[in-house]
């Protein structure tokens, strides 16, 4: 079947051509003239905090139970009297007058006012407004509080004063275009690789091709799904590492067969053959990967996994269709306008560089295998310190206004100002009750240490809803707000409504964090274990080996422990990240192990069979172990090396984004790639298949007997079309 759809993509290049170029532009016309609106939906379903905003909403706290934000007004020495100066007092009630009527759907809490008592500090030279938004719907709020910047930007106020927003929603957003350093960057790895303009232009196209199509599904799947905001930088950043990727592996294989004597048409068909079947079976094991998400019944986690699972099919089908016609109208000249004034020759001989290396692993294969393990276990060891939360504005870099506001109601008012927790009191109607269970629960949070203080009760106008806002004495980021949560869900709220009919739930920013935290880690085992379970019996079926597949496995994962150990490393930890130019450090993103578990195993999984395809169709060609890993490693260890340098570059430069989200997921991506490129690959792979032997491709009879063939190698090719000892190729 491969080989049919190779002869008739190249011998209908020009159907193929204009198919794909007719499908490009027909799906983004349809996208940009019907494509749904991206949109934050961070819902989290049977949450006990999502139920307390529920509640709340229904009994008509809405500002309370919707999102929220603060002006922050803070004075210098310069000014006696503080925030409570007339002056300032004036400007200040301004402000907020302008918000109110010119931003309506929100409603301002002023410190001036009986209702904001206590949100004035201490000292008197901090005080903060509340900013309730009347929606929980995150893009509309965001949109309010544009509008409520503007507004603050024309607010005039006495020297002296500083004016801040705070809260996620007043993020001052900077655009960059990750996406484009990567591409980039990739053009210039693959002219080095490659030496050749024409060479390096098929796996951009390919790439290209990817990232307009993915985009165009991002935006239809935007009437199916909440598809987050962060969705296309993501897509893109998949589509032009995996894409460039899986056309650099055929193009490279196409030269190779042009090189061994090859006409153009038959080393098409040669390459779809090997490469060609290696990048769909590759590609599947990315897709597989990614679904599995939909385990997680979240909206954002199950927008992500569609639509990456969609860009990397249309990429692996460009790959597969596409690149085979565009080789048709290259044909020899594949290396035409090259840059280098002789050419590059490469040769995957005994002549190579990594073949000798190869001999040099298998010479010393243990201190090779211990070498590696020990830098995959100490990359890899910061993973237990993990924590997982969300990070906030504190986390910003002090360029951000709501990373100064945060850092200011800190100073006045203690780090728990910037995440108050909200109990929700679902009363059952009964005064003299309703009373009781107030005064006991205002009473339990006074007497806990963890509270630095509470806002008493206030109960709706039909008695049968209440609301209490708590300040932890800690940051929203810090384990003990964590604690503390857990100590008022099992043991200071159940002893305040014992023996009533009332209820009280726990909800806000850090109990949201932890129902997610939750919630992912009782899912994340299953999912990792499926997608494992189902990689190895693929991986068995496709090698006819055991231990083959265990040990791709036990590899993978020791690669994505190593991502994890880093980015705990650094933006846990904080190593380094100064020079990083990141903000704060912080827990690690709730949603980061279970994504970049997925695609991470399924971008390893890709360097695992493009590596373990060639080792294996060299030992059914020569039945030497030895020989076969000396001769696949030569074969495409240049080729991993340079795929790898490109995926690094890509995920690489969303270290240069302002959302530290992105850099998270970008930074992870890269180091894993990097690490499974070199220590995995280059080192351990050779090293444990040189101490295995023939014991490498065993695999019990009954077994063999039973699982299904799928064949990655590809038929061995006619002895006539090709000379015996292939001549040196241009890679």
């Amino acid at each position: 079947m491969v080989e049919r759809l190779a002869r008739t993509c190249y011998q209908r290049r020009w159907s193929v051509l204009l198919g794909w170029i007719a499908f490009v532009v027909g799906i983004s016309v349809v996208a940009g003239v019907a494509g749904g609106e991206l949109h934050n939906n961070f819902t989290l379903p049977n949450a006990e905090s999502q139920d307390a905003s529920d509640l709340l909403k229904a009994g008509g706290f809405g500002g309370q139970a919707g999102e929220t934000g603060q002006i922050v007004i803070a004075t210098d020495d310069s000014i006696e009297d503080g925030v409570t100066a007339p002056e300032v007092q004036r400007a200040a009630e301004k402000l907020f007058a302008d918000v109110k009527s010119e931003v309506p759907e929100v409603d301002i809490v002023s410190p001036y006012d009986p209702e904001g008592q206590g949100q004035i500090a201490p000292k008197g030279n901090i005080a903060f407004a509340e900013v309730q938004f009347h929606t929980t719907d995150l893009d509309e709020a965001t949109s309010l509080a544009k509008e409520v910047t503007k507004v603050r930007d024309a607010a005039e106020f006495p020297d002296g004063v500083q004016v801040e927003l705070g809260g996620g929603l007043f993020i001052e957003q900077v655009s960059f275009g990750s996406e484009g350093v990567g591409f980039l960057a990739a053009m210039v790895i693959l002219l080095i690789a490659f030496g050749s303009l024409l060479a390096m232009g098929l796996p951009l196209l390919t790439a290209l091709f990817g990232i307009v199509c993915g985009a165009a599904v991002v935006q239809l799947a935007a009437h199916l799904f909440d598809i987050p905001d962060f969705t296309p930088a993501t897509v893109a950043m998949i589509a032009i590492g995996v894409g460039i990727d899986y056309a650099l592996f055929i193009v490279t294989r196409y030269r190779e067969e042009l090189g061994a004597g090859r006409d153009p048409e038959a080393a098409v068909v040669r390459s779809l053959s090997t490469a060609g079947r290696a990048v769909l079976f590759a590609g599947s094991t990315v897709v597989i990967a990614m679904m599995g998400l939909l385990v997680f019944p979240t909206a954002v986690t199950q927008a992500l996994a569609v639509a990456i699972s969609a860009a990397v099919l249309i990429v692996m089908l460009a790959s597969v269709t596409l690149l085979p016609a565009m080789l048709g109208f290259v044909g020899h000249n594949i290396d035409r306008l090259s840059i280098h004034r002789k050419s590059h020759v490469a040769r995957s001989g005994e002549a190579s560089m990594w073949y000798r290396w190869s001999r040099t692993i298998q010479r010393r294969p243990w201190p090779a295998a211990i070498i590696g393990l020990v830098v995959l276990v100490v990359l890899a060891a910061p993973v237990f310190a993990m924590r997982l939360g969300f990070g906030d504005t504190g986390n910003r870099p002090e360029t951000d206004t709501t990373r100064r506001a945060y850092d200011l109601l800190s100073q006045g008012f203690g780090p728990g100002a910037n995440g108050p927790l909200f109990l929700a009191l679902d009363l059952p109607g009964d005064d003299g009750q309703d009373q009781q269970v107030a005064d006991r629960l205002s009473q339990a949070l006074d007497d806990d240490e963890g509270v630095a203080f509470a806002i008493p009760p206030v109960i709706n106008d039909q008695g049968d809803v209440g609301f209490v806002q708590v300040f932890p004495t800690t940051s929203p980021q810090d384990k003990e707000t964590n604690h503390l949560v857990h100590r008022l869900r099992d043991k200071v709220v159940p002893t305040v409504v014992e023996g009533t009919d009332a209820d009280v739930l726990i909800g806000g920013a850090p109990a949201g964090v932890v129902d997610f935290a939750e919630f992912q880690a009782a899912r994340l085992p299953v999912f990792i274990a499926a997608v494992l379970l189902l990689s190895f019996l693929l991986l068995m079926a496709v090698f006819r080996s055991v231990l083959v597949p265990l040990k791709a496995v036990i590899m993978n994962m020791l690669s994505i422990g190593a991502s994890y150990g880093v980015i705990v490393a650094i933006f846990q930890w904080g190593w380094g990240a100064s020079a990083l130019g990141l903000g704060k450090e912080g827990p690690i993103e709730a949603w980061a192990p279970m994504m970049l578990f997925a695609i991470i195993f399924g971008l390893s999984m890709d360097y695992e069979v493009f590596l373990l395809s060639r080792i294996k169709e060299e030992y059914n060609r020569t039945g030497d172990n030895a020989t076969a890993v000396a001769d696949g490693l030569a074969r495409t260890a240049r080729l991993i090396t340079a795929a790898a340098a490109i995926m690094v570059c890509v995920f690489g430069a969303f270290m240069l984004n302002d959302e530290r989200s992105l850099q998270m997921f970008g930074t992870g991506l890269a180091i894993a790639v990097l690490v499974d490129a070199t220590v995995v690959r280059l080192l351990l792979v050779p090293a444990t298949m040189e101490l295995l032997g023939d014991r490498n491709w065993w695999i019990p009879g009954w077994l063999d007997r039973i699982l299904p063939r799928i064949d990655v190698e590809g038929p061995e090719p006619e002895a006539d079309t090709a000379a015996e000892e292939p001549a040196p190729t241009t890679v």
